[in-house]
C-alpha cells in the first residue's frame, strides 16, 4: 500500500525511537510508498532531506491554505523548488474558511491558491487539494484557471458526492483519509462507495486523523491499513484488491 498523504517531517516520534522506526511499522503492515507533503516553504529543506533519504519517499512543495503568517509564496518559489526530482506534486494547497472570517486573508488564500495552479500546470506535475467549508469558491477557482491541464487530488476529502463528482469531471483523483472510520462519517462512506475505482487513493495524513481504534492519538503512516480495511469493507473488495487499485492510481496520477 501506499500512504498517498503524510507529514513524515511531523510525525509525533515516540522517544528513543526514529522515523526509520515509524517507517519499518508501516512495512510491516504492508506499507511501502510514502508521499511526504509540505506546507510551507521554510520546512522544505526538511521535507526534501526525508524524502532523499529513503526511495520510498516522495515530497511535494506548497503552502497550506491555512499558514497564513508564511511568507507568499512566488510562482518562481515554487517551480524552483518543484525542478527536483523527487518533488512530485504541488501542494498541498487550497482553500480553508473555517477558521477565517476576515476579507482579506479569505483574498489571499484565493490568490495562494491560483498561484499553485500556475506553478502546476507550468511543470506540469499534479496539484494536492485541501478544501474545507469552501465548496463553491474551490471549484470555482479550479475552473476557472484550467486546473484539468495538470490533475490532481483532492486530498482528506470530507465534502459531498456533488463536488466529488465535479472534481472528477476536471480530472482529479479523491483520496480518502481515517476520517472514513469515525461514527460521525455515514454521508462520506456513502462517497467512498461512488468514486471510480481508477479515481480512488487512501492517506493518512498524519500525524493528524487518526483511524478508528486510534483515534485521539498520534496518527502515523502504518494505519493506512485501517483505511484500506475500511475501503475494502465498503467496496466489496479485498485487502490485496484496494492494494493493488490505490498503488495503481498513485502511480499513475504521480506519473512514476
Amino acid at each position: 500500500m501506499i500512504d498517498s498523504h503524510c507529514h513524515l517531517d511531523r510525525l509525533k516520534i515516540p522517544q528513543g525511537e526514529t522515523l526509520d522506526d515509524s517507517l519499518d511499522r508501516a512495512a510491516e503492515e504492508g506499507v511501502d510508498g510514502f508521499l511526504n507533503v509540505c506546507i510551507d516553504l521554510e520546512n522544505f529543506d526538511e521535507v526534501l532531506r526525508i524524502a532523499n533519504s529513503d526511495n520510498r519517499i516522495y515530497a511535494s512543495v506548497g503552502v497550506h491554505p491555512n499558514e497564513m503568517e508564511m511568507a507568499e509564496p512566488t510562482l518562481d518559489d515554487l517551480l524552483q523548488r518543484a525542478e527536483n526530482l523527487k518533488v512530485v506534486a504541488i501542494g498541498e494547497t487550497g482553500l480553508d474558511y473555517h477558521y477565517v472570517t476576515d476579507a482579506e486573508k479569505l483574498e489571499q488564500q484565493r490568490n495562494r491558491f491560483r498561484t499553485h495552479i500556475s506553478a502546476a500546470k507550468e511543470c506540469n506535475k499534479p496539484l494536492i487539494i485541501h478544501t474545507r467549508e469552501a465548496r463553491e469558491d474551490t471549484i470555482r477557482i479550479m475552473r476557472e484557471e484550467g486546473v484539468e491541464q495538470c490533475g490532481g487530488v483532492m486530498h482528506c476529502f470530507t465534502e459531498n458526492w456533488e463536488m466529488a463528482s465535479q472534481a472528477l469531471d476536471l480530472g482529479f483523483y479523491v483520496s480518502f483519509s481515517g476520517i472514513i472510520t469515525f461514527n460521525s462519517a455515514a454521508k462520506l462512506r456513502e462517497v467512498v462507495k461512488q468514486v471510480p475505482q481508477d479515481r480512488l487513493l487512501i492517506e493518512t495524513d498524519s500525524p493528524y486523523l487518526a483511524p478508528v481504534p486510534y483515534r485521539g492519538k498520534p496518527n502515523q503512516p502504518a494505519y493506512v491499513r485501517q483505511v484500506a480495511e475500511k475501503v475494502a469493507e465498503l467496496r466489496g473488495w479485498s485487502i490485496e484488491e484496494v492494494d493493488r487499485i490505490t498503488t495503481e492510481n498513485f502511480q499513475r496520477l504521480f506519473r512514476l
